[in-house]
């Protein structure tokens, strides 16, 4: 499955062209390589996601052609989600 389609599918990202420009911008990669948007994703894969201020690691657990909401976060697994903002330090 295309990677800008995993991405609509499973909610990762609200719309498909915002998948693709995000992923065609490469600030996606699949298993530490960059990706584009017409990569593709296998089960198993590791997707590292940079978001504006944070960056989100998860597992690809399943594939499917379309789900419903509630269904959708089945198809993967949050390794770990990281917030990049600079943190005050008040030490």
């Amino acid at each position: 499955m295309r990677l800008d389609k995993f991405l609509k599918i499973s909610r990762l990202i609200k719309r498909r062209s915002v998948a693709k420009e995000v992923a065609d911008k490469g600030r996606i990669s699949i298993n530490d390589k960059l990706a584009k948007s017409s990569s593709k994703v296998a089960i198993g894969d590791k997707l590292t996601i940079v978001f504006g201020n944070k960056t989100l690691e998860v597992n690809v657990l399943a594939l499917h052609e379309s789900t419903k909401k509630e269904d959708a976060a089945s198809m993967y697994e949050i390794i770990q989600e990281i917030d990049t903002r600079e943190k005050p330090n008040f030490d």
